[in-house]
């Protein structure tokens, strides 16, 4: 990283708290899976990449010989925010979003035949 002038530690501090926010929200959607779980393993990985987005922005100017033009930085100081804001309107679309559900119909099996096997179908109800 000294290539490019930024030091080991200030990449450890940027990216060490959302690689550890992927890697335990990783492990819990992994333990939970969610109804979205797409959706929420994107928002994690959007957010990484959000934290990256500054080194490889200073990697590309420096590789591009493109770091003294002020414009491009000013583009790079609100596109980051951005990247982070769309990866927590992810994470909400994938907490808020409902699941497709099918409503089944008593007495109704689904393939088409008639419950000729004499056995009631129990309808779903809250108890409690």
């Amino acid at each position: 990283m000294e290539t490019i002038g930024v030091p080991w530690f200030i990449v450890v501090r940027y990216l060490g708290p959302p690689l550890f926010l992927f890697v335990a929200g990783g492990a819990l959607l992994l333990w939970r899976r969610p109804a979205r779980s797409g959706l929420a393993w994107a928002a994690l990985a959007v957010n990484l990449f959000a934290a990256a987005l500054p080194f490889l922005w200073i990697g590309a100017q420096v590789l591009t010989g493109q770091a003294d033009l002020t414009v491009i930085g000013l583009v790079m100081t609100l596109l980051q925010p951005g990247v982070v804001a769309v990866a927590w309107l992810l994470l909400l679309l994938a907490l808020v979003s409902q699941p497709k559900i099918e409503v089944a119909v008593p007495g109704d099996r689904g393939d088409g035949g008639e419950a000729d096997s004499g056995e009631t179908e129990r309808a779903p109800q809250n108890v409690g």
